[in-house]
């Protein structure tokens, strides 16, 4: 365990978890001492993410898309941090300890590093959206549009077509009305008054089914 650990190929995962720790005594003695980072931190990302209305990512950069995937800005930027270090280096040094039962060799950390980082970040999403459901919330009526997807909304101006999306609006769970770009996920046609249940976001709005009601 020791060689796992120390040796050159893994340093870089064993940093990560050092960091880890260090991150999280720096903090804990921050909130003793009646401060904190994690507002510090949460600064640093881009407002559209920190912001979560419903329209802020029909325009967004393929960068923010990655971000917002990611659970970036959902929890504290901190605790995303120390979600990634945590699963970086303990994927990392699974990956090692499997390629040295193998093949009896460590591999270069050039190689394995990219690799772990890409392959840990669906892991990472999954721990950032669970922790992000644990986490207490400040109160507050702002949603990410996603949370529309499955509501029933109303075509209230022009015809809905395939790549020809029409005005809707919906009633999200607080009770708010939005109002969105709507159009059929089949061959078909919504008109004014009509109603909708919405399958999925696009990059203009959402694509939705007859409603069956």
């Amino acid at each position: 365990m020791w060689e796992l650990v120390t040796h050159p190929s893994n340093l870089i995962f064993s940093i990560s978890i050092c960091l880890l720790f260090l991150f999280a005594f720096f903090e804990l003695t921050l909130l003793l001492l009646g401060g904190g980072t994690q507002g510090i931190l949460d600064q640093l990302l881009p407002a559209d993410l920190t912001s979560p209305e419903v329209d802020i990512d029909t325009e967004a950069s393929w960068l923010l898309q990655v971000l917002d995937w990611l659970y970036l800005g959902r929890v504290p930027l901190l605790i995303w941090f120390i979600i990634f270090l945590t699963i970086f280096g303990l994927f990392g040094l699974l990956l090692q300890t499997i390629a040295h039962l193998f093949t009896g060799a460590y591999w270069s950390a050039w190689l394995l590093a990219p690799a772990s980082f890409f392959l840990c970040m669906p892991l990472v999403r999954f721990t950032a959206k669970v922790t992000s459901r644990i986490l207490p919330q400040d109160e507050t009526t702002a949603i990410f549009s996603e949370e529309l997807v499955g509501r029933t909304a109303v075509i209230v101006i022009g015809i809905a077509k395939p790549h020809s999306p029409a005005q809707a609006k919906v009633k999200d769970q607080f009770g708010q009305i939005h109002y969105i770009l709507v159009e059929p996920e089949q061959e078909d046609a919504f008109k004014q008054g009509q109603q909708v249940v919405l399958t999925q976001k696009t990059k203009i709005g959402f694509q939705a089914i007859r409603s069956e009601t």
